[in-house]
């Protein structure tokens, strides 16, 4: 499934609305017409990049952990790829889910 990751592994995505209506800060690639949930290695990753990820002003945004593979079966059932980022919001890896 990831080159960089084991299933079993904590991986860091952001979370819009947490503690509330919380789900996954999701993104849209129209050129290719593909949405994806970034996710991360690292918390300081995931926190540093999030300054240069699409997102509403005005919401609450927070990064939190989850098991690599939860996520993956989250992100397949609602039409999601998974992209794994660094800081600087390089694609490292793309996952088809």
């Amino acid at each position: 499934m990831s080159k960089l990751i084991k299933k079993d592994q904590w991986v860091w995505v952001v979370i819009q609305d947490p503690g509330g209506n919380e789900q996954f800060l999701g993104q849209h690639d129209t050129e290719k017409d593909v949405s994806f949930i970034p996710t991360f290695l690292e918390k300081e990753e995931a926190e540093e990049a999030l300054e240069l990820l699409p997102h509403e002003k005005g919401r609450k945004y927070e990064v939190q952990a989850i098991i690599f593979e939860d996520l993956s079966q989250r992100a397949a059932e609602n039409g999601f790829d998974l992209f794994i980022l660094n800081r600087a919001g390089e694609v490292l890896e793309k996952i088809k889910t």
